[in-house]
């Protein structure tokens, strides 16, 4: 068979002129793909001289060691940012476990409160006449920080747990449609929850304060594991001052932390927002858990308790057995008239 190239073609003037083309045009088109790799932004890394240990230039670069860039951001020269494995073990391991059993505990305790006291009755008589628990703007203010709470405790969950048990029910197609919806509606109604609990904050922290009557509250359990007892509140009792602090001081702790995450970079570095994620979660499932007790006294746990953000009027013997104090302020009632002495004032 003829050999493609002459014997001792590479010997020739030619030859050698041709391969030091090829070199050439080789390095050129090398250093044409570093220049628009450092252009681009992206971190250039200088191997060793030849014969060094390239060991450790890699390790360098997986213990987060800083590039060079040419870029603004100089975060970016950084090729592995090893604390976000710490942060994804958190996330997907302690957090994720003791939440879900956070959450599923309270669900069972409530079936089982339910099982064993049933639903809070009205002790009394019924008068078949009510007086106004709270106004319009007040029920408005709650609903829109109910409504906002709950959209952002669904789509929350969907990304802690969404993965895990949507996605193998509903598929990828709809699982990513369905969550790319709800980031939107995640970080837009996170807004409305943040202006809710301003303004509930404002409208109720007077009621809110701590007092002496309390402790009676606290230590009868408010009457709700015994039938025919309702220790004297006022406008709000203490479990419902719990609800009240725990809502204010958890929302504003996923306001912060929400604002922090919805704008990367703007007010925190990259360490911080990792921190962040973690407390937004968490706090997050607590209040969620806290939330589920909440609806449930509210609505099919105790008879009544609805129309306080349903119509805004309560019959009035349910407000004498569970906010006796309250009433004699609004109607004038002589004290302990309509209450045994098991009832004795808060204060």
């Amino acid at each position: 068979m003829k050999p493609m190239f002459p014997k001792g073609w590479f010997r020739t003037p030619l030859s050698a002129v041709l391969l030091g083309i090829a070199v050439l045009a080789l390095t050129l088109v090398m250093a044409n793909v570093s220049s628009a790799a450092a252009a681009e932004g992206y971190p250039t890394l200088t191997a060793q001289a030849e014969g060094g240990n390239k060991a450790d230039l890699w390790r360098g670069v997986r213990s987060g060691e800083q590039g060079t860039v040419s870029i603004p951001n100089k975060s970016a020269g950084v090729l592995v940012q090893s604390e976000g494995e710490a942060w994804r073990s958190l996330r997907n391991g302690p957090l994720s476990t003791y939440g879900g059993w956070v959450l599923g505990g309270m669900l069972g305790l409530l079936v089982l409160f339910f099982l064993v006291r049933g639903r809070i009755r009205i002790d009394g008589r019924k008068t078949g006449r009510t007086i106004q628990r709270f106004n319009a703007f007040e029920r408005g203010v709650h609903w829109l920080t109910a409504g906002s709470f709950i959209i952002l405790a669904i789509t929350g969950l969907n990304v802690l747990y969404g993965r895990h048990t949507i996605l193998p029910l509903l598929g990828p197609d709809v699982f990513a449609a369905m969550t790319a919806y709800g980031k939107f509606a995640h970080n837009y109604l996170g807004f409305a929850f943040m202006l809710g609990i301003a303004l509930i904050f404002v409208m109720w922290v007077k009621h809110n304060i701590p007092n002496r009557g309390d402790i009676d509250w606290t230590l009868k359990a408010g009457g709700l594991f015994s039938k025919g007892v309702h220790p004297a509140a006022k406008k709000f009792n203490a479990g419902q001052k719990v609800i009240f602090w725990a809502t204010v001081l958890g929302g504003a702790a996923l306001g912060f932390t929400g604002v922090q995450l919805l704008f990367p970079f703007s007010f925190a570095s990259m360490a911080d927002m990792q921190l962040y994620q973690l407390i937004h979660a968490g706090v997050a499932v607590v209040l969620i858990a806290i939330v589920i007790a909440h609806i449930y006294i509210g609505s099919v746990g105790m008879e009544g308790a609805f129309d306080a953000m349903g119509s805004g009027e309560v019959e009035l013997q349910w407000a004498r057995e569970h906010h006796s104090l309250w009433v004699e302020e609004v109607t004038g009632e002589r004290p302990g008239h309509h209450r045994g002495r098991h009832h004795a004032a808060a204060e």
